[in-house]
């Protein structure tokens, strides 16, 4: 099917933020058939960044997290509902209930979930904790307001760290174990890792980079504290994991689909890519689980977990979905995302990892106030403004335009010619954390063989 479709019926599986965009942009393009959306969990579509940062200060309850829709969507909610596989043959998707849903057009929207702690019997330790979801923040928020007298975070990405930040502006006592050298170096490189572990250290955290948690320590069923590779101690009533994400695609294991543990694999206009690396027609990927090229970025396949990728990919999405292919449109938003820890506002446009080279081209580290500009190859790819987001447009254009690395002397307002020195991205593998951003040139994940009968 390549032409307009009006009528019909479409499936969105996954109602968080990009399942709930696409319903929108499907209803304001002018789709009047049969619309159902799938979720795992029982509450209808609410929003995760307010999660590790308001929720965990008290300031919001984890139950007012809702998104509020922007249009009336007139859909079939089937929530508390988990999808089990895709039958491209009957073109159904099927819900671990038993039932069928059949589709014209499928939208697959499953997102992540927290990546938990590798040992099962350590896991269940009352007092081990991940943050993912409503339920997830409103009982770590619990135990914060009880006021524990140590909390552990193991991981020091942008989830573990602002937790980190929400328990010292509640004044507890918090240590952050960190296997790679600093916190959020796998998504902002060295300098502004460098940056981050200063930072966290000025607010009273207890930062241990360059180790990992061996085992959580436990008494009656009860989190006590943990062991370090390095053979030290911590006493500790509450640990969170913030270990990174993983992509929902087990479902999709019989599909058929280019899905596995990097996310389902899609086209530039969001088409699902089957197994065999054929571009499929009815079947769309949009949010955190998709893969997909941007010529940006060398056309290798980007993963994201930024909320307004989400928003943006689940609008070309649903647009591509009803539209026919000469009225198709790319998916080439210049990624970004913001975070809010230790007082500062951190916002990045473009890929920071996917680079070879940084500059500091406004402001400084000392004043606490600067703008780090990545470049891969002599052209700009990436900007970081730590309280300075003003200027993020006009890096935005750069990136957009391959301008050339270091930026122009027009560009930065420093005196002086910026010093460029490398931007000591790490392997993802020596990190606790996990990339936020996952750049990899590997399509499908699934070794294929095809076996011929001899003669």
């Amino acid at each position: 099917m390549t032409g307009e479709l009006t009528q019909g019926r479409i499936v969105i599986v996954g109602a968080s933020l990009a399942g709930l965009r696409a319903a929108e942009t499907l209803r304001a393009e002018g789709f009047g058939g049969e619309l159902t959306l799938v979720g795992d969990e029982p509450h209808p579509p609410y929003d995760r960044p307010p999660l590790s940062k308001q929720v965990l200060l008290g300031r919001v309850a984890a139950a007012d997290a809702g998104l509020p829709a922007r249009r009336p969507v007139d859909a079939h909610w089937k929530l508390g509902v988990r999808a089990s596989g895709v039958d491209p043959v009957t073109k159904e998707v099927l819900l671990a209930d038993g039932g069928r849903l059949p589709y014209d057009r499928l939208l697959i929207a499953t997102g992540t979930r927290a990546r938990p702690w590798p040992n099962p019997e350590e896991a269940r330790l009352d007092g081990v904790l991940t943050v993912r979801t409503m339920e997830d923040a409103a009982g770590l928020a619990e135990r914060l307001d009880a006021g524990p007298r140590r909390v552990l975070v193991i991981g020091a990405g942008f989830t573990g760290s602002e937790i980190a930040s929400a328990c010292r502006e509640r004044g507890l006592a918090v240590t952050v174990a960190e296997r790679g050298p600093a916190p959020l170096v796998g998504a902002l490189g060295g300098t502004l890792g460098a940056f981050a572990a200063r930072l966290q250290r000025a607010h009273g955290v207890h930062l241990r980079c360059g180790v990992t948690v061996t085992s959580l320590l436990g008494s009656g069923g009860r989190l006590t504290g943990a062991e370090f590779s390095d053979g030290t101690r911590i006493e500790a009533d509450v640990a969170v994991v913030a270990l990174g994400a993983v992509r929902n695609t087990e479902w999709l294991a019989d599909s058929g689909l280019a899905a596995g543990p990097r996310g389902l694999a899609c086209d530039a206009g969001c088409r699902a890519f089957t197994m065999y690396g054929i571009v499929t027609d009815d079947v769309f990927v949009a949010g955190d689980v998709a893969r997909f090229p941007h010529p940006l970025f060398e056309y290798q396949m980007l993963s994201l977990e930024h909320w307004g990728n989400a928003v943006e990919q689940a609008e070309v999405a649903a647009h591509n979905m009803v539209s026919p292919g000469p009225r198709r449109r790319p998916h080439l938003a210049v990624p970004a995302f913001w975070s809010s820890q230790f007082g500062l506002n951190i916002k990045s446009v473009g890929v920071p990892t996917f680079s070879d080279q940084v500059t500091i081209a406004q402001g400084s580290v000392e004043e606490g106030r600067l703008v780090v500009v990545y470049g891969y190859r002599g052209r700009v790819t990436a900007a970081v403004s730590v309280n300075r987001a003003k200027w993020l447009e006009h890096y935005r254009r750069l990136i957009e335009t391959a301008a050339p690395f270091p930026p122009a002397p027009g560009a930065a307002d420093r005196p002086e010619a910026p010093r460029v020195v490398p931007s000591d991205v790490p392997d993802p593998k020596v990190l606790s954390h996990g990339p936020t951003v996952a750049l990899t040139g590997h399509l499908p994940d699934r070794r294929l063989a095809v076996v011929r009968p001899a003669g």
